[in-house]
């Protein structure tokens, strides 16, 4: 017994040794500072919720480079009036990519010896981006958010990361760009990539290029988020959002409702049946 007690110590300490091996191996300041609360910039007079491209209103006011196929889907279920296929947030799926970069609420970047984790209180759009190099998955399984790989970069050579580059693949749907449901192709292909850093003008200033490669677009669609932390803000408070918990919007089969503020139901768009209700005497 207490030969079997030492090779349990040793194996303890070892793998403590292990652990403060890899913290003391990994040195924070090689990274960007990006510690604190970031926000999206909000361009005033732009009507809409955070949108893809933050210097434009979202839905048409976008001007994706949709093709004709798209374009004619969006336009149908605008004219059509409810919820796009492509939009299912208001049931509280997870936004999915690219659509979380939109930047919801609060936002905590946290840089990791393996990982980089974007955090967000809403909904599903937590993000881990991994950074140890490791390969893509065989199989990948496809997921809202998709399967990010990045790597950071010194482009100056002074020792320090400036940059981190990621590609993300892997998706499922449905996804949109926005509420309002401006699509992305079906087949689920996309591939995003994008460019992390802090702006050199102004260290509270972070930036994220995103570029889009989709085949219900008719080129690559590149847009730039801007992401704000205010450094007077040291302890900064975390909302939390809990969707499902004030959320009128419902699913019957294939159809969307809503529930009234008097408690029935109601239709989401122009000459919508009620629900089939064989099941009710």
């Amino acid at each position: 017994m207490l030969f079997r007690s030492s090779i349990r110590t040793a194996a303890q300490a070892a793998a403590l040794l292990a652990a403060i091996g890899s913290a003391q191996a990994f040195d924070e300041t090689r990274y960007p500072d990006m510690k604190g609360q970031w926000e999206r910039f909000v361009v005033r007079g732009l009507p809409g919720q955070a949108s893809f491209d933050q210097t434009k209103g979202w839905g048409k006011l976008q001007q994706a480079p949709l093709t004709p196929e798209y374009q004619a889907i969006f336009d149908a279920d605008a004219n059509e009036g409810g919820q796009s296929y492509h939009n299912k947030t208001y049931l509280c799926w997870s936004p999915g990519m690219p659509r979380v970069t939109n930047g919801y609420g609060e936002i905590e970047f946290v840089i990791t010896a393996r990982t980089f984790h974007i955090l967000v209180d809403h909904v599903y759009d937590n993000r881990r981006i991994f950074t140890d190099g490791r390969p893509w998955p065989e199989p990948l399984t496809p997921t809202l958010l998709g399967t990010s790989i990045g790597k950071w970069i010194d482009e100056d050579g002074d020792g320090k990361y400036d940059v981190l580059v990621v590609e993300t693949r892997g998706f499922r749907g449905p996804r949109a760009y926005d509420a309002t449901g401006l699509p992305l192709h079906r087949d689920n292909q996309t591939v995003i990539k994008e460019r992390f850093y802090i702006s050199k003008a102004d260290p509270n200033v972070a930036h994220d290029e995103v570029t889009v490669i989709d085949n219900a677009l008719t080129r690559p669609w590149t847009v730039t988020k801007n992401y704000r932390r205010d450094p007077k803000n040291v302890h900064p408070q975390w909302l939390e959002r809990n969707c499902p918990e004030t959320n009128p919007h419902v699913a019957v089969g294939k159809e969307d409702y809503m529930i009234s503020a008097d408690g029935f139901l109601m239709p989401t768009k122009k000459g919508q049946k009620a629900p089939d209700l064989r099941y009710f005497k």
